[in-house]
Formats: C-alpha cells, sequence, structure tokens
C-alpha cells in the first residue's frame, strides 16, 4: 500500500513510533487481536483519536473485532521503515551524550548510534557504551553517506557552528538537546527537545491542571 505521508498530520506520525512499540510488546506476548480501547489504556491516547489516526492509512480494523495485532504490526514496519537501519551520529560525549551511548536506543533495532564526537583527548578513541569517539576534527570524513540523522548534545555555544557542519557533511536530521535554537536550510528538519524548559512545562501544568481532568496535552489542534 502506497501511503502519501505529506497528508498524515505531525501529530499523528509522531504517535506511530507509540503505536508500533505496544504492538510489537502484545506481538511477543503471543496476543492475536486488539481494540482501540485496549490501545487506548495502554498508550494514554483516547480511542478516537486512535481510530482518527488509524484512518489516514485505510481500513485497519473491523468493528466489532477489533484490529489484527501481526496485520498491524506489518504495516506499520513497513510504514516506519523497521526493516532498514538507521544510523545516527552524537556529538558531545559529555554526561547526556554519554547516556545515550550506553542506551543506543536498544528496544528500536533500526536506530543505532554509529559513530561519537568530542574534542576531550581522553575520550577520543576509546569506545562508549560499544560506540567509537572520535574527534570532532573527523564529523566530516566519520559521517560519509550512511549517516543522516545526529544527535547534539553540546554546549550551547557550539551547536550552530556543529549544525553548519553536519548540513555541509549531508546530514538531513538533527535532534538537538541543547537549548540553542539553530537554523538550518529548508530540506534539513531540526527537533528541539529542551529539557529544562520540558521541566518548567510539566511543574505548570502539575499547577494549573488538576490530574483528574483528562485533557490531552498532544492536541491535534497543533497541527
Amino acid at each position: 500500500m502506497h501511503i502519501e505521508q505529506q497528508k498524515i498530520p505531525q501529530a499523528t506520525a509522531k504517535r506511530l513510533p507509540l503505536y508500533y512499540r505496544f504492538l510489537n510488546n502484545l506481538y511477543n506476548q503471543g496476543k492475536m487481536r486488539v481494540s482501540s480501547k485496549e490501545l487506548s489504556e495502554a498508550v494514554k491516547v483516547d480511542s478516537a483519536t486512535i481510530r482518527r489516526d488509524f484512518s489516514y492509512f485505510g481500513a485497519l480494523g473491523k468493528k466489532g473485532y477489533g484490529y489484527n495485532v501481526e496485520y498491524l504490526l506489518s504495516f506499520f514496519r513497513k510504514t516506519l521503515d523497521q526493516d532498514e537501519t538507521t544510523k545516527v551520529a552524537l556529538i558531545g560525549v559529555g554526561n547526556l551524550g554519554t547516556a545515550f551511548l550506553h542506551y543506543n536506543f536498544m528496544k528500536n533495532n533500526n536506530t543505532k548510534i554509529q559513530f561519537a564526537f568530542d574534542t576531550n583527548e581522553g575520550k577520543i578513541g576509546t569506545e562508549v557504551g560499544g560506540v567509537p569517539v572520535a574527534h570532532i576534527d573527523d564529523l566530516e570524513e566519520k559521517i560519509g553517506e550512511d549517516i543522516s540523522v545526529a544527535i547534539l548534545t553540546v554546549p550551547s555555544s557550539a551547536a550552530q557552528g556543529i549544525a553548519d557542519r553536519l548540513v555541509k557533511a549531508g546530514v538531513s536530521g538533527i535532534l538537538n538537546f541543547t537549548p540553542a535554537r539553530i537554523t538550518v536550510p529548508d530540506h534539513v528538519r531540526v527537533h528541539h527537545i529542551d529539557l529544562a524548559v520540558e521541566l518548567q512545562a510539566l511543574v505548570y501544568f502539575l499547577k494549573h491542571y488538576p490530574l483528574d481532568v483528562e485533557e490531552n496535552i498532544e492536541s491535534d489542534e497543533e497541527d
């Protein structure tokens, strides 16, 4: 089935990996079918949203039956390109970068940090979590054509300069964990994840939104 990804709302696209992870767990448990209610309770997304998300891909379930777990898993595996491994570069082997290297997306076997880069001579030439650490000066040479995604865990002052080099090296996606808002060409996608901002937002919602009020913070209205 050919899916025209540009017609799928971004909020829906962000939820697909969540659905895939849960379905994969169900499949490993030997479960053959699942209802939208069960999915809702597991992934904390309301049933109406799940049905709307799935509707973008055609008829994935049957009324009164629910969803076939194996079929859904196979469908989303293809949709999310789970059969292909995406190689990732990590820039900045500090505390956060080191944590990423040890984790290395073990639950997502289609994503793997291939190289890490830093300026600390004590780390260069070593391996962290099985990932070789190279000098930042070797970034362009190491990345080559195989790596299209990079994770930035560098000081804010270095973020833009490193991003510029990544773009020139051919990287088309950057996951930015620095507070800096980097600027890139239109053909490059950047996802900014500022942990301090996320924490402040969490504290705000705790204070102003009672826990007994069911509200989907990541509303489809943002699309």
